[in-house]
């Protein structure tokens, strides 16, 4: 019975000597071990033996199956180390090589521009608000002291919801201004930004488009302050301590007096020309038209509840993708949306 069982362990080595895979070391270890393995069948024959050779031979069956299984987990461990190796050699890395830094998005630029003018108009003490870009005829044109009959109603401005009756996708985002009055009181500062819609498409324009907007109310409100706040708010947009405002009067329904904003041009700096080159942004003019403004209507106040003896106010409004388009020189709106990579990873 010694005997067998030496040889047996003889044969295990030898056997996984020369085992070269997981799978024959398996079959092995099934073959010698398993339930109906070799080493089995001879612990089976234990019972026939004396009872003093029960305990030499039992002693030396546990030793031997202890090195057998040892046996198999080694080689377990040295073909794993081996297949180890082998990845190594063929997957080699140098990791001292500089990595190839992968292709990551970033904000686009008109969202950039929306978020730099936030913080502009936040050093001014100007809070941020916002409404729906879906907005009911109330906001976006009653309120607002536009009558039933004014041509920005006119279905070749507006785009109203089939089947969602009094509502329209909003053509400005002066809606935002009604909102935040009808449920604060006065002092107010706010600016609006975001999405407007109308129907108009071409270099210049698009159906879809942004806007900023701004609203001052309170105690003794003038056009100075709105002279003052365009002023600097110009001056920090296009980075030029020199940029001059103007107005000229105009018609807005929701404010009286309505004024049309000028700036100087930031690229020839009121000249109308650069190196005596004529400059073509602004037309030799000198000014730009950036924008809409005037001192609050008093229907509009009194629409929201506010005292019009007590309190007088200034709005503003102006696009923002054309803004964009002076202070980087591009020269069609359209740019902004095509997804061009190109053009987007400029900015």
């Amino acid at each position: 019975m010694k005997d067998k069982i030496e040889k047996l362990k003889a044969q295990l080595l030898a056997a996984l000597k020369s085992a070269k895979t997981d799978e024959i070391v398996r079959n092995l270890e099934v073959d010698f071990m398993g339930r109906k393995g070799q080493f089995t069948d001879i612990m089976r024959g234990l019972k026939d033996l004396a009872d003093e050779a029960k305990k030499t031979v039992g002693k030396l069956a546990n030793q031997v199956k202890t090195e057998m299984e040892l046996a198999i987990q080694k080689k377990y461990a040295e073909l794993e180390v081996a297949e180890l190796g082998e990845i190594a050699d063929k997957e080699w890395i140098d990791v001292t090589v500089p990595g190839k830094k992968p292709l990551v998005g970033h904000r686009h630029l008109i969202t950039k521009f929306m978020d730099d003018l936030e913080v502009i108009f936040s050093r001014m003490g100007f809070a941020v608000a916002a409404g729906p870009d879906i907005e009911l005829e109330h906001y976006n044109f009653n309120q607002l002291n536009i009558p039933p009959d004014h041509p920005a109603r006119d279905m070749q401005d507006t785009f109203w919801i089939k089947n969602l009756k009094e509502t329209v996708l909003r053509t400005q985002t002066s809606p935002v201004q009604i909102r935040y009055m009808e449920a604060h009181e006065p002092p107010i500062r706010i600016i609006s930004l975001g999405k407007t819609f109308r129907k108009d498409s071409d270099a210049t324009h698009s159906p879809m488009f942004h806007q900023c907007e701004g609203l001052m109310v309170g105690e003794n409100i003038s056009m100075a302050n709105l002279k003052a706040v365009l002023t600097h708010f110009m001056q920090q947009v296009f980075e030029d301590p020199s940029i001059k405002t103007r107005f000229r009067i105009s018609y807005f329904p929701f404010v009286e007096p309505g004024l049309e904003v000028d700036c100087t041009c930031p690229i020839c700096h009121g000249e109308g020309k650069t190196e005596n080159v004529p400059c073509r942004l602004c037309k030799q003019t000198g000014w730009l038209e950036v924008g809409g403004a005037g001192m609050v209507h008093p229907k509009v106040l009194e629409n929201v509840g506010y005292d019009t003896e007590k309190y007088t106010g200034f709005a503003f409004g102006m696009g923002l993708d054309r803004m964009i388009m002076i202070k980087y020189r591009i020269n069609h709106l359209r740019m902004f949306f095509e997804n061009d990579l190109r053009f987007i990873q400029q900015f």
